[in-house]
């Protein structure tokens, strides 16, 4: 949808060219914000980056389009969609505890450059309401997921224990409620050197049971040095 308002924004000229890149970078700084103060891989200047390199694409699409004629302005702008894949792929990790790590962020990068490809050409408004969108989900719905999570009958914990003797006794324990271990792994210990082995544990909680409830009976048995939620 273009605004015959203002036909200034929608050609191509040095002020559009201008306006477009500085909206790409702002919008691309106050997604990445978000992500920048949780301290995820891809910041502030990632986004902005992203942004900025997809609206100059699409800039260079139309001036070439503009040009030529018979140049589809939309082929560059489609090697930008499939080619973030590279960037995003570099902030997903898979840490110690096999969880992983920075799908969201991925996630953020990909709409991100889709937001710059559409101020590229000229698409203010699909771009400030695609940038309002990002905002809250990224942001806001942060606690909402965190507080669903927090009710799902599944649970990835990472605890420290004294010694391996107490691996069968603690299964025990865990079990007596109910709860299933559908998955368990030793791996060597991170936080504490007096604890001598570390568990990796799925469990399938019974009905009404939340995670932090989990955690507290973990952390109050005795040879259980630290128990957490991966």
């Amino acid at each position: 949808m273009q605004t015959t308002l203002f036909p200034i924004l929608t050609e191509l000229n040095t002020v559009s060219i201008f306006l477009r890149l500085f909206l790409s970078v702002l919008l691309g700084g106050i997604i990445g914000l978000e992500r920048g103060i949780k301290g995820r891989p891809a910041g502030m200047r990632t986004y902005m980056l992203v942004a900025l390199g997809s609206a100059l694409v699409m800039i260079t699409s139309e001036y070439l389009a503009g040009i030529y004629g018979a140049t589809d302005p939309a082929r560059m702008g489609a090697q930008v969609i499939s080619g973030i894949g590279f960037l995003g792929a570099g902030t997903i990790i898979i840490t110690r505890e096999r969880q992983v790590r920075g799908l969201t962020t991925a996630a953020g990068l990909w709409a991100s450059a889709c937001m710059g490809l559409a101020i590229g050409v000229g698409f203010y408004v699909g771009a400030l309401a695609g940038t309002i969108f990002i905002i809250i989900v990224t942001g806001l719905m942060h606690r909402l997921d965190n507080k669903l999570l927090s009710r799902s009958k599944t649970i990835d914990v990472y605890l420290e224990m004294q010694d391996t003797t107490f691996i069968h006794q603690l299964l025990e324990e865990v079990r007596q409620d109910g709860t299933k271990v559908t998955y368990m792994e030793i791996v060597p210990p991170k936080y504490d050197d007096r604890n001598q082995v570390a568990l990796l544990l799925s469990l399938l909680l019974p009905a009404r049971k939340v995670h932090y409830e989990v955690l507290t009976d973990l952390n109050k048995i005795e040879y259980v040095g630290y128990a957490e939620e991966i």
